[in-house]
């Protein structure tokens, strides 16, 4: 038990979570990541940030494989079973998080399948992002770690000994016995621990899955890819206020060894509209709504203040700075808690916010006369900000340009606004607004498009391209046979697909606008955008057999992070990830209705 372990590759790790926060688990059996009591928490297990000196609690056969012969989740449901199978017999352990009604709680269920197995755990806990070893001591049959506002409870039927700030036991589970450990947090000043009976816990979680994947609407030949990015958008749901943060964890490095290392436990407007759409056309309204009245909290206030992300809560301050002790995944450093691009000028975020509640609206999820003042404040401002250059889409950090993207978002802010006026009788300067729409059209198709090359560019002037043009259609800016998006397509294919995979941008340009050292993998999420336009343009084989090279990235339980390494054919990023999982849920309902633009009908 006292032999090192490092970290798994990203794509080793399973998710486990109660909607408010989430833990990574991985083929060995240890749970390397776990912020609680939030999403944007301190974690108290940090090892997949460093070692398992930084916080882990490991769970497995004494002797045999290390990890897992077998591993998947119970059918559609976020319950995971790991299942060794060892000289003296096979072991099955049952891994999840209970819906949150009051505390948060990791059950975990040694289950013996056949034979007789000896089992070891061990738990090192380490609170404020692996820094802080906490107290331990013993409260009747119970372990108490406390440091600071944090406690920890362990629950379980057998006894853990500490030594070296670790406490960990063996123990025989034989075939039909099964050993439940229950791990709760509480604030530090709570002296008594929520008491779970963990089998009671394990149907309830059961049937809430259940219950909840029931109300998926897709039955198409996608539907396990589906149903598993949908549970897992689930996941990524702050169930309080209806949030969804974009990963559960910080700093995993889209290039090993790396900088480009971001924390992703926030909620980013870029990902507004398409994660409403594939709620609504997924059949779940009830979390569309949550996320639209989620949104108009968060962005509620001075539009010139509106930010690209917020907090779970809404909140606008997520201060950036670096946790130096930890080592940083692969030594991938340096390891960033909060996000300072919540500071960057991006023009996009009008247009998703506009687009969203136009979706909303047209959907019949209907908000009260404030939204429609919000709307116009937008525009308004928008008025008078939309011909300045921004950092765009892609948070660079680099200079700020007038990126091609971010003016067509300016676009289709006046043009959802013109369109709540005709469509549904909203009051507002409509003929003032259809000049702007006019004039944001015409300059972008002036100088966003080179048509030496019949191909618009990432910002104006430049040579460069960006796979966030592929959306031009998609937002209804021009048609998908408007030769100058086919022409976009194209170039985009030619220059920025690696290995069949799509690219965000070049980062080995002296003229990109990234200005980050490094590269970075191919942002899947862009990938199938292509699927999607592949599809629009008449080629459904290729958007096919792009949609397929997509699904078998996933890990053996239907994962994806941020991004793929086409060299080192491994995840890279922030994991789960969903801007990944929310285009593959939006493209397997395309391709099984062979629809091109969803947005604007």
């Amino acid at each position: 038990m006292g032999v090192s372990r490092v970290p798994g590759r990203i794509e080793d790790y399973a998710l486990i979570g109660d909607m408010q926060t989430a833990a990574l688990i991985g083929r060995d059996g240890s749970v390397d990541w776990m912020c609680l009591p939030d999403f944007d928490s301190s974690s108290c297990f940090a090892a997949l940030l460093g070692d398992e000196q930084n916080g882990c609690w490991t769970m497995r056969p004494a002797r045999g494989p290390r990890e897992a012969t077998r591993r998947g989740y119970r059918s559609e449901t976020l319950i995971m079973e790991s299942e060794w199978d060892t000289d003296t017999g096979t072991v099955r352990v049952i891994d999840f998080m209970p819906p949150r009604g009051g505390a948060p709680h990791v059950v975990r269920i040694v289950e013996g399948v056949s034979g007789s197995v000896q089992m070891e755990t061990a738990l090192r806990l380490r609170f404020d992002h692996g820094h802080v070893v906490p107290w331990v001591h013993r409260a009747g049959t119970e372990l108490v770690a406390i440091a600071g506002p944090d406690a920890v409870w362990l629950s379980a039927p057998v006894e853990l000994f500490g030594h070296n700030f670790t406490h960990d036991a063996a123990f025989t589970v034989t075939a039909g016995q099964r050993v439940p450990f229950v791990l709760t947090w509480h604030p530090s000043q709570v002296e008594e621990s929520d008491h779970l009976d963990a089998e009671k816990a394990l149907s309830r979680t059961q049937r809430f899955w259940k219950e909840w994947v029931a109300q998926c609407s897709y039955e198409g030949s996608y539907r396990e890819a589906v149903v598993r990015s949908l549970i897992t958008l689930k996941a990524l749901t702050y169930r309080p206020t209806g949030g969804i943060v974009a990963a559960p964890t910080t700093s995993l490095p889209e290039e090993v060894g790396g900088v480009r290392n971001w924390d992703y436990r926030y909620c980013w407007l870029r990902d507004a509209t398409i994660t409403l759409e594939a709620l609504i056309r997924s059949g779940y309204q009830e979390e569309a709504r949550a996320w639209r009245e989620w949104l108009v909290r968060a962005v509620a206030g001075e539009p010139q203040l509106m930010q690209i992300m917020y907090g779970i809560r809404g909140e606008r301050r997520l201060t950036e700075w670096e946790a130096d002790w930890l080592p940083g995944y692969e030594d991938s450093r340096p390891v960033r808690i909060g996000n300072a691009a919540v500071g960057q000028y991006q023009l996009d975020v009008y247009g998703e916010v506009m687009d969203v509640l136009h979706l909303a609206r047209r959907h019949g999820i209907r908000g009260g006369d404030h939204l429609w003042g919000l709307q116009r404040s937008l525009v308004n401002y928008l008025e008078w900000c939309w011909d300045e250059p921004d950092e765009g889409l892609w948070e660079v950090r680099g200079p700020r340009q007038h990126f091609v993207h971010s003016k067509v978002m300016a676009w289709v802010a006046a043009d959802r606004a013109v369109r709540s006026i005709e469509e549904f009788h909203k009051e507002g300067p409509v003929e003032r607004w259809r000049s702007l729409r006019d004039t944001i059209h015409a300059e972008v198709c002036e100088y966003g498009y080179d048509p030496q090359r019949n191909t618009f560019t990432q910002y104006y002037g430049s040579k460069e391209l960006d796979a966030a043009l592929l959306l031009i259609p998609e937002v209804g800016f021009l048609p998908y046979d408007d030769p100058r998006v086919v022409g976009t397509i194209e170039a985009i294919r030619e220059d920025l697909m690696v290995d069949g995979f799509v690219l965000r941008y070049r980062t080995d340009l002296e003229s990109s606008a990234d200005q980050l050292p490094g590269e970075e993998g191919a942002f899947l999420a862009c990938s199938f955008w292509m699927a999607n336009a592949l599809l629009a343009i008449g080629r459904e084989d290729e958007a096919h057999e792009l949609f397929e090279r997509l699904l078998s990235l996933r890990n053996d339980l239907g994962l994806l992070a941020e991004e793929w390494d086409p060299h080192a054919e491994r995840q890279v990023g922030n994991f789960p990830q969903a801007f990944s999982h929310v285009p593959l849920v939006t493209t397997a309902l395309n391709l099984a209705t062979r629809r091109g633009a969803w947005r604007v009908e």
